[in-house]
């Protein structure tokens, strides 16, 4: 029986690439676009079907059985009463609901059983914290993590097609001579790197930054675990990379933590430093999969290690994730 699913945020950079993975996975649905005002009407052609965006408002969800939303954390919080007031469940993308105790945040790798404790509303993660916890959960399955240290490599797709298109026409543009315009970053992001993603949380870290600890917590069920992380905005334009150190209860040799990597699911082990094979963003771009490699031991703490993995920002990062939580509810 067909589910009807609507795209909440339709026509954004995730919203696009949700509609994409819900046909590529033979997601057994009808879908409706839904996205603002000025967007109505517009044709949005997806792997040779055609959809017609309709304008969302209270009225948008009559009927439906689930919506994924792929707006802002405002327009999640605007029209999530009237989603589940409709009956539907509400697969959100945004921040809005992430931290909320009786909302499942979900990585379907990871804790999958969590979405049955949803309450008409699912949370997926942060990008970055996405691909980073699918990485070392199988670490965390033999040890759990004490401690964890990672610094993001985040490409312009995290701020949505606005940074994709600035990252490209800032190149453009030097390569012409021409003045490089700034308008989605606070600083040029061509051959740059911005240190700051996010907004300051009071305690010097960024609201991006906080996002790990506090939603790594949640996702592997280790209230404790400790973590500093700086997120990094780099010109690359899609997929994250990230360097993590982390110190589990027990020591995991090196070898111990390749098999268990190798075979998480969602995981790839691409580690070879010798013959200059490790992860990196080109390769893990337009797919699903977290690469992971540069495995060692944390020459810092007792019990540590040291890797690093990469993950497509805008799929496993974002739509993908969600529309996998999606066939959960199946």
């Amino acid at each position: 029986m067909l589910k009807k699913v609507a795209i909440l945020g339709a026509t954004g950079a995730v919203g696009r690439q949700m509609l994409e993975c819900l046909i590529e996975r033979n997601f057994p649905c009808e879908i409706k676009c839904l996205a603002s005002a000025r967007s109505a009407g517009k044709e949005i052609q997806c792997l040779g079907r055609k959809f017609i965006v309709e304008e969302a408002t209270r009225d948008s969800f009559a009927g439906m059985d689930i919506v994924l939303g792929a707006a802002s954390a405002s327009l999640a919080r605007e029209f999530a009463p009237y989603i589940t007031a409709a009956g539907a469940v509400f697969v959100d993308n945004s921040s809005a609901f992430r931290l909320e105790k009786d909302v499942p945040l979900v990585v379907p790798e990871i804790n999958s059983e969590d979405v049955k404790l949803h309450h008409g509303i699912i949370s997926n993660p942060n990008c970055s914290t996405i691909i980073t916890m699918v990485a070392v959960h199988a670490l965390s399955k033999i040890s759990p993590i004490r401690r964890l240290v990672a610094s993001t490599y985040q490409a312009v797709s995290g701020a949505g097609a606005g940074g994709l298109a600035e990252l490209e026409n800032q190149v453009q543009d030097y390569a012409a001579g021409k003045e490089l315009k700034i308008t989605q970053f606070k600083h040029q992001i061509a051959f740059n790197l911005i240190p700051q993603i996010g907004t300051d949380s009071g305690n010097g870290y960024t609201t991006e930054e906080m996002k790990m600890q506090n939603e790594g917590r949640k996702i592997l069920h280790l209230p404790e675990m400790k973590v500093t992380c700086t997120c990094v905005r780099v010109p690359v334009m899609r997929s994250h990379s990230i360097s993590v150190s982390l110190e589990t209860q027990r020591k995991i040799s090196v070898e111990e933590a390749r098999s268990a990597i190798a075979a998480a699911p969602g995981c790839r082990l691409v580690d070879d430093l010798a013959h200059d094979v490790y992860p990196m963003p080109l390769d893990t771009s337009n797919q699903d999969t977290v690469f992971v490699g540069r495995i060692r031991d944390d020459l810092v703490f007792e019990n540590g290690l040291a890797l690093w993995c990469c993950g497509d920002q805008i799929r496993k990062g974002a739509a993908t994730n969600t529309v996998q939580i999606a066939e959960l509810l199946l």
